[in-house]
């Protein structure tokens, strides 16, 4: 079976202005270098599936539901915080974003793919139940992962996030919650606040949230040893049905918008990683989400590698 690569360019209809981070361009660089490899022929190409408003509610309120759709209809340019800045489409957008990773989940179910990578915008890690935060309006993959056990009755799930960032939203989401379990690699103290290592999970959820904090500066070999002692011990003790990545890319050594120095090559280290432990555990099942990046020439190049493990291609 092939690796499952979604993609739509209504994608790049989610208009965050001149000079925003989160740019359009973001994905479609990410479009424009991959269709120039060998590689890109050997992916199953999907779109997204359009998505019922209450499986957003498996994750959001219906207030911030509301909001969200009347700040974008009324053409308003901020949701919740200067930070993520929306336009007319991006309600629509941001929903066309959980479809994608929906589409990933019924194929992967199905048997149509291994695994499967979603080039996606806007992101959604930041995203509360109730607020838009650091670029993020909708939670992608904390959708993903309740749709997975409510629609395709997957019991547990592991959600591995190593954007330079915390994903505070997945982690609230599931804070209490011992069906998934949310681990993170992020810069700290940094953006949000969130991710200490004392914060493991609350009442039935406690010891299925693990954060690994990473100072400014750390390296490569901070991460693989991170990975080595924590992070892979932790998802075969677990043993979950499927693993969900929220891939990040701005831990990049030249990111600008974060202070980890990270190298390509570490990126692909860590996919090879997780696909292994995935195959041990369970039979390689990998959906994986994008999330930070915003060197537009360094980001296509970390997501070739990360595809390229995924799809066990061969230079």
């Amino acid at each position: 079976m092939a690796t499952g690569l979604l993609y739509d360019e209504r994608y790049l209809n989610h208009d965050t202005g001149f000079g925003h981070p989160e740019c359009p361009q973001r994905i479609s660089s990410i479009v424009l270098h991959l269709q120039k490899l060998p590689i890109y022929s050997t992916f199953k190409h999907l779109k997204p599936k359009q998505i019922e408003l209450d499986w957003i509610l498996t994750t959001h309120t219906a207030d911030y539901i509301k909001r969200a759709q009347d700040t974008c209809k009324n053409n308003s340019q901020i949701l919740d915080t200067p930070d993520v800045v929306v336009s007319k489409d991006s309600f629509e957008i941001a929903k066309l974003a959980c479809g994608g990773a929906l589409r990933l989940a019924d194929e992967l179910i199905k048997g149509n793919i291994s695994n499967g990578f979603a080039i996606l915008r806007p992101p959604g890690h930041h995203a509360e139940a109730n607020r838009a935060m650091g670029f993020c309006l909708f939670n992608n993959i904390a959708i993903l992962a309740r749709y997975l056990q409510e629609q395709h009755g997957v019991n547990k799930i592991v959600i591995l996030d190593w954007d330079v960032h915390h994903g505070n939203g997945t982690q609230h989401t599931f804070y209490e919650d011992p069906s998934v379990f949310y681990m993170s690699l992020h810069q700290y103290p940094f953006y949000p606040g969130t991710g200490s290592v004392l914060e493991t999970g609350e009442g039935r959820g406690i010891g299925t949230t693990l954060n690994y904090p990473m100072s400014l500066g750390a390296s490569d070999k901070d991460y693989k040893e991170a990975f080595i002692k924590k992070i892979i011990p932790a998802i075969k003790n677990y043993k979950p049905d499927i693993v969900l990545i929220s891939a990040g890319f701005d831990a990049h050594k030249d990111d600008p918008l974060a202070n980890i120095n990270l190298s390509t090559e570490c990126f692909k280290w860590m996919t090879e990683r997780i696909a292994e432990t995935a195959g041990e555990v369970c039979n390689g099942r990998i959906i994986s989400l994008l999330e930070g990046g915003y060197n537009l020439e360094v980001l296509p190049l970390c997501v070739e590698e990360h595809l390229k493990v995924l799809s066990n291609y061969k230079r």
